[in-house]
């Protein structure tokens, strides 16, 4: 069972009264009864600017190595590279082990200092807190809490955590100390195999309760048994081994349940987290047993499922009998098929592209049939081209790797047939021992038309009854309806996709006196097109025009507004008008146009030999200066959004932009969190802007090559690593290098 599994309390009548507060959260720690729990706690409980993607809590074992005991949105890559640290490593849980105080890494340290930092969050703008574990001084772990501040963390934020880690120190000594009361045998510290000394308390009752434990890789598609879940489908577990490869469940599974247990599988796999399943097991011996298996389903950063782990336990010790319930009047078997199919179908109708439709095939429906691998592909020009194969697990898995070659001829054969195929029992396809023990091809055709093909294949031979084949037919016009209608909708967003990239910029001009960088990313819902613009533009006597705007709505109206509003107000400009004048006018123009929709904008203009900086703003956020190491918003009174009123006035306000200093312009989409008050949204943003001016040496450093670039790019990349951006994302760097005369 994968112990380092996130694990959220489950929600009871102490969790559910009143808001949250530390000491509440100290309380539910101290009741708390395993690694994973006093982890979930903290983040179910604790202040909302602790995150939990990437926080993790380690344990210090007999030879003093530290091992991870729990984990929260921790990739793949974070557990191989970090399940075990030296303690006389520099890694963060190691130095705050050593030096028995907190460790804090800023943003641009968890950015640079760790490995493929796309993979989740925990990078960028979000810091890394390490507390270690300490109990009448000694230490026996570290806590690491993944924090939403951008900025420097205030002392009173520290405090909380502190308490909070002091709270989950003593709460493990105590489970350490029961453990070791039942069993004056057991080791102190963690047992080696990284599993810590709190968790034989599961252990224990597991064992009491005749469970067995399972643990399935949905990323190698390989499944582990511990030797009680071997002897309770009365199979005889291998010698010498913790844990063993799992059989084909759908061997031993009751043909009647069978179906019952892959729809419950694809819903719990659809939704992450607890599920509970009830089915019979037929033994070598004629008999049936009633299994409850209890897992839950893991998710990665970025919400797809990568393992399921949990128990198996025998529900007839409870003096259950082996029939799980009553069936439906209609058949089991069809009833159970039914709910299949409309697991599968409730989980492609959440797809949206031929990416989601692939993704959900890949996650949901071969995890959910027992699949070994799938080949997915679509008709382009006559031709089939794959989109999507997956091939998991065993010793074959580079052989298999070929499969979509070896398949082509059948996949073809089966589309142009227009009927599936199966494999029969006891048969090879061309005697290579290879090939898959069974399989079936899917021909996809949607209202007349070939869509593609798909091939499902298994590790075990299976017979597929008529049911079956009924079944497998029934989900092959449901996947075809699905691809068509991603397929049309990556056509409109290709189209929505041009035409936005055609409204901006193509590229920055290369201005004297003045460096620029520019990002531009679109949302990620809707037709994820919007109305959010930018522009630098060339004006007489050597001055510089910045422009920011976002006209209202998220689709093709927005961006056509957009554009006919940026040609507008650039016209404007290059006529000589000054910033207030400019809006007025293009606010104007916008009032005339054939639309409801009103936008917000900000324009400077800046005289790079002066410094002069001249500005107006019609309901956008004001424009943040990055000078020495501070970061502050401009005063700059605003008048109306653009359209509202036609008549409105806009303050033009006067400053000065020194040699060295730098502009942000963004919009909204750039900050706004949907669980966060806008205004420390923005503070956030401003205390990143600080860390990093801080740390590159200060503004007049962001001149340096390539500087800005970064500078823009680390702005994004807490916004790119989001589950879903709302909104568009549009942001101006201006950096002044010329010094004044």
């Amino acid at each position: 069972m994968d112990l380092t599994s996130p694990w959220l309390p489950p929600e009871d009548e102490t969790r559910v009264q009143g808001p949250r507060t530390s000491m509440r959260c100290v309380r539910l720690l101290l009741r708390s009864g395993s690694a994973t729990e006093l982890l979930g706690t903290i983040l179910a409980e604790g202040p909302a600017w602790i995150t939990g993607e990437g926080s993790a809590l380690y344990l210090t074992d007999p030879e003093g190595m530290l091992r991870l005991a729990a984990s929260h949105g921790l990739p793949e890559w974070a557990h191989e590279h970090y399940s075990t640290v030296d303690p006389t490593s520099d890694l963060p849980a190691a130095l705050a082990l050593r030096r028995r105080e907190t460790v804090l890494l800023s943003p641009e340290q968890t950015s640079a200092d760790y490995p493929k930092t796309l993979a989740g969050r925990g990078t960028g703008l979000v810091a890394l807190a390490v507390m270690p574990l300490l109990v009448d001084g000694v230490a026996i772990g570290a806590l690491a809490l993944a924090l939403a501040h951008r900025g420097t963390v205030p002392r009173r934020d520290i405090d909380v955590l502190e308490t909070l880690a002091e709270a989950v120190a003593h709460r493990i000594s105590h489970l350490i100390d029961h453990v070791q009361a039942v069993d004056p045998h057991l080791p102190p510290g963690v047992r080696a195999g990284g599993t810590p000394s709190g968790q034989p308390v599961l252990a224990l009752a597991a064992l009491a309760a005749g469970a067995g434990a399972f643990d399935r890789d949905l990323v190698t598609g390989e499944t582990a048994w511990d030797a009680r879940a071997y002897r309770l489908f009365g199979l005889t577990a291998p010698p010498a081994a913790e844990t063993a490869p799992a059989p084909d469940l759908a061997k031993l599974v009751h043909p009647e349940d069978l179906p019952d247990l892959q729809a419950g599988m694809a819903e719990a796999l659809a939704s992450g987290g607890p599920y509970r399943l009830r089915y019979r097991v037929r033994r070598d011996d004629g008999s049936s047993v009633l299994v409850q298996e209890d897992g839950e389903v893991m998710l990665d950063t970025h919400g797809r499922p990568v393992r399921v782990a949990g128990l198996l336990t025998d529900r007839q010790r409870t003096g259950e009998a082996a029939d799980p319930g009553t069936r439906p009047a209609d058949g089991p078997v069809a009833g159970a098929r039914s709910a299949l199919l409309l697991a599968l179908t409730r989980t492609l109708s959440r797809a949206v592209s031929v990416r989601d439709v692939t993704t959900a095939m890949t996650d949901i429906a071969r995890p959910a049939l027992g699949a070994a691998s799938l080949v997915l592909d679509l008709v382009d020009e006559g031709r089939l081209l794959p989109v999507s194969h997956t091939v998991f697990g065993g010793p074959y898995r580079t052989e298999l790797s070929r499969l979509h070659d070896l398949s082509a001829g059948v996949m073809q054969s089966a589309l142009a047939r227009a009927v599936p195929l199966f494999s029969e029992p006891g048969q090879r396809a061309t005697g290579n021992p290879l090939a898959p023990a069974a399989w079936a091809v899917l021909p996809l055709v949607a209202s007349g038309r070939q869509v593609g093909s798909c091939l499902i294949t298994f590790a075990t031979e299976r017979a597929f009854s008529r049911e079956d084949r009924t079944m497998y037919s029934a989900f092959a016009g449901i996947l075809a309806q699905s691809l068509e209608r991603a397929r049309l909708y990556d056509i409109h967003h290709h189209r929505a996709t041009e035409l936005q990239r055609a409204m901006l910029p193509r590229s920055l001009p290369e201005l004297p006196g003045v460096s620029a960088a520019a990002r531009y990313l679109p949302s990620t819902e809707g037709m994820q097109i919007g109305g959010d613009w930018y522009d630098l533009i060339a004006l007489p006597a050597g001055r510089v025009g910045l422009v920011i705007g976002d006209v209202q709505g998220h689709n093709a109206e927005a961006s056509a507004v957009m554009g006919q509003l940026r040609s507008g107000l650039r016209a404007y400009a290059t006529d000589g008008h000054d910033p207030a004048a400019t809006l007025a006018r293009t606010s104007r123009l916008l009032a005339e146009l054939d639309t409801d929709l009103f936008a917000t904008c900000l324009y400077l203009t800046l005289d790079p030999v002066t410094g002069r900086l001249d500005g107006a703003r019609a309901g956008h956020p004001p424009p943040v200066r990055i000078t020495g190491h501070r970061a502050v918003e401009l005063e700059l009174p605003g008048g109306p959004p653009l359209g509202v009123d036609p008549h409105g006035d806009y303050p033009l306000t006067v400053g000065r932009l020194a040699p060295g200093e730098t502009l942000l312009v963004y919009t909204d989409g750039l900050v706004e969190d949907r669980g966060e008050d806008y205004d420390d949204s923005v503070q956030r943003m401003i205390g990143g802007l600080e860390l990093w001016s801080r740390r590159s040496g200060g503004a007049s450093r962001s001149g340096a090559d390539g500087a800005l670039e970064r500078l823009a790019d680390l702005l994004t990349l807490n916004v790119t690593e989001r589950h879903s951006r709302p909104d568009d994302v549009a942001l101006l760097l201006l950096h002044r290098t010329r010094p004044a005369d």
